[in-house]
């Protein structure tokens, strides 16, 4: 009996001590989640970058790298022109990328990219006298007259279509006024990496200081590509506009897009923008998809071949651009240049998402009188960020700490209590054996 005792008190007591003491856990074994560990086996390395040269753009003439069985660069007369890969963004050749002429109309490009998104598309709006005021002498103009109600989709393919200065005024005008569209373009432009470009005049109306360059409009041209409405406006060839109680046709003044006055329609062109002045001579941004291949190709000024010129040297570079793609080096981009800040933003921001902490040797600690910036998903939204714990932290803490000790505590802690147990209980039984035995 008395030894039946000893053993249940012993396995109570052992049940006891376990009961309060946490499983053990493998401190090194290897997380079986989901989540990416950076620098585990198995990662992948990203590919090599290849070096391009962006100050080569900067150079006077014309710039490319031929590979083997690459065509020749044909010989055209335009001041500027690039061409370009508009899904990558690199340049397969260009003359003279950077070199600042006046752009004309193919500045609508810039300005559809700034005030297209700001309104419904279905939405209408009534002319006032003064929304036509200012417009220059000999602009292009679709017929928009004050009074007359409009939807924003008409005024856009007055725009794109007929180049129509009276609508980018109302446009302008809905957008916050002359000026104030003039700075948002600028804006908008070197958002894009566009530093060329000097808008002055929204409509592309020459006026002093306005330039742009050829590399800056196919900028342009790929960034509208990007955007589905400005895509749909820049390739529609015809369209109604209204008159009141009536309408008329307008037709696209591209001519590589309709085929008109004599020039080929070219096969798969999408657009972009034509313009021409007394001071920008012909400029063209032009976009053409082939197969599963899309260019953008830039012509500022031909020189030579008369008023329709820009469309033929536009073919041309648009027939070797598709030709010579994946045979040339590209000698540039038209994605904007990614400056040190964003580059150490980008840096902070991957070293977050992997679980690195970032320190101040990292350039990442805070300057004096900062306050830290709270990491997503740390705290709830209005929660003030956690700092890093004193010597004497709260309770709370040091309980959370001391579990995560005792977590990875050694096994034998647990056997030799149980032991300890075991020779307790056995001792208390020789103890009352021996009483027993004195008392009989």
């Amino acid at each position: 009996m008395i030894v039946m005792s000893a053993v249940r008190l012993t396995a109570v007591g052992a049940a006891a001590v376990l009961s309060v003491l946490p499983v053990p856990t493998a401190a090194a074994a290897p997380s079986t989640g989901s989540a990416f560990v950076a620098g585990a086996v198995g990662e992948p390395t990203p590919p090599g970058r290849q070096f391009l040269d962006r100050a080569r753009l900067d150079r006077r003439g014309t710039q490319v790298e031929r590979l083997s069985g690459a065509p020749e660069v044909p010989s055209v007369s335009a001041l500027s022109w690039v061409v370009a890969d508009a899904s990558s963004g690199e340049v397969l050749a260009a003359r003279n990328a950077h070199r600042k002429l006046p752009p004309a109309s193919t500045l609508k490009a810039l300005f559809a990219l700034t005030a297209l998104p700001r309104h419904d598309h279905s939405a209408q709006h009534t002319v006032a006298d003064e929304e036509l005021t200012g417009i220059g002498h000999g602009s292009s103009l679709v017929g928009v007259k004050e009074g007359y109600t409009y939807k924003v989709s008409d005024l856009w393919n007055g725009v794109f279509l007929s180049s129509g200065n009276d609508a980018v005024h109302v446009l302008a005008a809905m957008n916050g006024g002359w000026k104030s569209t003039a700075r948002q373009m600028q804006e908008k432009a070197r958002s894009l990496g566009a530093m060329d470009t000097n808008v002055v005049s929204p409509d592309g109306y020459d006026a002093p200081g306005q330039v742009s360059s050829a590399y800056d409009l196919a900028v342009f041209g790929r960034a509208g590509l990007q955007d589905p409405a400005f895509t749909r406006y820049c390739s529609t060839a015809y369209a109604d506009f209204p008159a009141g109680s009536w309408s008329y046709g307008i037709a696209n003044t591209n001519r590589l897009l309709t085929g008109a006055d004599g020039v080929d329609r070219y096969p798969g062109l999408i657009g972009v923008k034509n313009g021409y002045t007394s001071e920008a001579g012909n400029t063209l941004i032009s976009a053409a998809r082939r197969g599963d291949r899309t260019l953008v190709v830039t012509v500022m000024n031909p020189q030579r071949g008369g008023g329709f010129a820009v469309y033929e040297e536009a073919r041309e570079l648009l027939d070797w651009g598709f030709e010579a793609a994946g045979r040339v080096r590209p000698v540039g981009s038209l994605l904007p240049v990614r400056t040190k800040q964003a580059a150490d933003t980008g840096a902070k921001a991957v070293a977050v998402a992997r679980g690195k902490r970032v320190t101040e040797a990292d350039g990442g600690g805070p300057r004096a009188g900062a306050k830290a910036a709270p990491v997503p998903g740390a705290n709830p939204a209005g929660a003030k960020p956690t700092a890093v714990k004193p010597a004497n932290a709260n309770l709370a803490g040091e309980t959370t700490a001391n579990a995560r000790s005792a977590s990875t505590a050694s096994p034998a802690l647990p056997l030799a209590l149980v032991g300890t147990a075991c020779a307790a209980a056995l001792a208390l039984w020789g103890r009352r054996r021996r009483a027993d035995r004195r008392e009989a």
